[in-house]
């Protein structure tokens, strides 16, 4: 048995693994730097810990999406460049020019409150012009739009608010490297580069490329590679190969004692509705983590366990704070015995790549929906799978 626990379960966060992902990642970029992208609190390992475990493994960067996860990076004491690229009117750009955040510039207003806050601030805003080349999410849309937003931006630069440092976009097909519009989006970049360079901007960074185009196309990694998924150990193209083909270690790992085990006979009905009838006598298992902890209820029937080094599947439906296993009649497993949710995949854990094939999703949300009943243990190698 396992020791006491007072709560359902924890997250062990290997930070050596995050440093070997990163190592891993750097020697892909060749000469280009490396991006961490540690946005939603590190993907779900922590946003703080995760950075500088990315740091420690050679990142010169850190990227997030909101300015309040900049804002904690340097409130830790984090000096690397930090790129934030989502906000809205209203937001504190002043603070993020004072604490020498760069900013991602999509819109117009975005561009003309960067300066008022540079100004308030005197200082100059740091700034990367994000061209919208097909995704049709956020950023200028590649054409007359990005030429006037750029005219405006350099205008602002000879008046000496701002300076446009970088230059950047996202691929719509992020985990299909050969898809044609990846290739087109290459190019409608290249040439926004090149219209930048002609209107006399002086970039020091030009990025586009995301965990799938780091471990896939090296011709990618231009000045930055920004890579988010791959610094966790997973892949982002598990059509094309899983973490271990890549070198990545997984670093996560979501464990929970059972909270009760006991005898059932055949025909007993398991969880709301009844969805799982037990087709013998056996022993079920009942483990304390739900859809409020980030357990899918999709997974109700479909999702991957592991108990006492056995693969199980979730028996019925899942519920807000429980869900139950069918252990089978001839288990010896008891109370606190540990069920493994995510792991690494080795001894037949089951992976987030897993869930996602049982849930239909992807890897990115399993791990970013841990709720934060659960708590976080960081180790540095301690597990026998982490990359040193």
């Amino acid at each position: 048995m396992s020791a006491p626990r007072d709560y359902a379960g924890e997250l062990r966060i290997d930070l050596a693994a995050i440093s070997a992902n990163t190592r891993r990642l750097d020697e892909l970029a060749g000469a280009a730097g490396v991006m961490a992208v540690v946005k939603a609190g590190g993907y779900g390992h922590g946003l703080v810990p995760a950075a500088l475990a990315a740091l420690r493994g050679g990142a010169t960067w850190l990227g997030v999406a909101q300015l309040a996860e900049a804002f904690e990076l340097r409130g830790a004491g984090i000096t690397a460049r930090v790129l934030a690229w989502l906000y809205t009117p209203g937001a504190d750009l002043a603070r993020a020019v004072r604490e020498d955040v760069d900013l991602a510039i999509s819109t117009p207003w975005g561009l003309e409150a960067a300066a008022g806050a540079a100004r308030s601030e005197d200082r100059v805003a740091r700034l990367h012009l994000k061209v919208d080349t097909g995704l049709g999410r956020n950023g200028v849309l590649h054409g007359p739009d990005y030429t006037a937003l750029l005219a405006r931006a350099r205008e602002l630069e000879a008046e000496g608010p701002v300076q446009v440092v970088g230059l950047m976009q996202h691929f719509a097909y992020a985990d299909s490297p050969e898809h044609p519009e990846v290739l087109a989006q290459v190019e409608r970049f290249d040439a926004a580069v090149a219209e930048a360079e002609r209107a006399g901007c002086r970039l020091e960074v030009r990025h586009l490329a995301n965990s799938a185009a780091t471990l896939t196309n090296p011709a990618l990694a231009y000045d930055l590679v920004r890579p988010g998924l791959a610094i966790y150990g997973l892949s982002p193209v598990p059509h094309l190969g899983d973490h271990e083909r890549y070198g990545l270690a997984p670093a996560m790992t979501w464990t929970a004692p059972l909270s009760q085990v006991k005898a059932v006979p055949a025909g007993q009905g398991l969880s709301y509705g009844h969805t799982y009838v037990t087709e013998r006598d056996t022993r079920v298992g009942v483990v304390p983590l739900g859809y409020a902890d980030g357990i899918p209820r999709a997974g109700s029937g479909v999702g991957p366990l592991q108990v006492a080094g056995r693969r199980h599947t979730v028996a019925g439906r899942v519920c807000m704070d429980q869900l139950v296993v069918d252990l089978g009649p001839d288990s010896t497993a008891r109370e606190g015995d540990e069920v493994v949710i995510l792991g690494d995949g080795r001894d037949g854990a089951p992976t987030a790549q897993d869930w996602a094939d049982a849930t239909g999703t992807i890897g990115y949300e399993l791990i970013t929906r841990v709720g934060p009943r659960i708590p976080r243990r960081y180790v540095a190698g301690e597990s026998s799978w982490a990359l040193t």
